[in-house]
C-alpha cells in the first residue's frame, strides 16, 4: 500500500528544474544550438537527459544525424563552462552549442 506522498510522486514523476526562463524535467539538460549547429538540429533547443558531455553529444547525434559533421568543430559550454569527453554536464544546467564564428 503506497501513502499519498508517495502516489504522487509515482504519478507525476520527478519535480521539474528551472533553466532561465525554461522549466525541464530533473535530471535533464536544455541544450542550445547556435548557427550552423541549429541548422544540423533542426532546431534551436531541446531537453536531453544530463550525464557526460560524451553522452550528451552522442544522444545528439542519435537524434540528429547532421550534428555528427558540425559538433567536433563546435564548444560545448555548460553554463558558460567549457566541457568535453568525460566532464559531467549537471543535471539543470543550459549547454550551449556553438560553432565558431567568422568575425567580430
Amino acid at each position: 500500500m503506497t501513502t499519498p506522498t508517495e502516489a504522487s510522486t509515482a504519478t507525476t514523476g520527478p519535480a521539474p528544474i528551472t533553466t532561465g526562463h525554461r522549466t525541464a524535467p530533473a535530471g535533464t539538460v536544455t541544450v542550445r544550438y547556435f548557427a550552423a549547429a541549429a541548422e544540423a538540429a533542426g532546431l534551436d533547443t531541446e531537453v536531453l537527459a544530463a550525464g557526460t558531455a560524451a553522452d550528451v553529444v552522442t544522444e545528439m547525434t542519435g537524434r540528429h544525424p547532421a550534428l555528427a559533421a558540425v559538433l567536433p568543430r563546435c564548444a560545448l559550454l555548460a553554463d558558460g563552462t567549457r566541457v568535453e569527453g568525460a566532464d559531467e554536464v549537471r543535471a539543470g544546467v543550459t549547454l550551449d552549442v556553438l560553432p565558431p564564428f567568422a568575425g567580430g
